[in-house]
């Protein structure tokens, strides 16, 4: 038996247990084929999806905490002028 051996890199879509592929493979109707899969994910990310993936990185670093700590303490500060006293003369 005469074996050809052809490698193609083609992209296709799953429908249930059916693969479609996008192009002719230009094999003959009943050809017994050997595939390999490996899914391509898409950039579909949503907005924020990013920096939930990186919740935690910051955990238990002590520098951090304190860079934190301080950027916390700074907001606290009362930065609006006082009410005046309008009794006084």
């Amino acid at each position: 038996m005469d074996e050809t051996i052809v490698n193609k890199t083609l992209q296709g879509r799953v429908h249930g247990k059916t693969i479609e592929i996008d192009e002719d493979l230009g094999i003959a109707e009943g050809q017994q084929v050997e595939i390999q899969v490996k899914v391509i994910t898409t950039n579909s990310r949503e907005p924020g999806e990013g920096l939930l993936r990186t919740e935690g990185a910051l955990a238990d670093d002590e520098e951090w905490d304190a860079i934190f700590e301080e950027i916390h303490r700074a907001r606290k500060l009362e930065r609006r002028p006082g009410i005046p006293n309008l009794d006084e003369p």
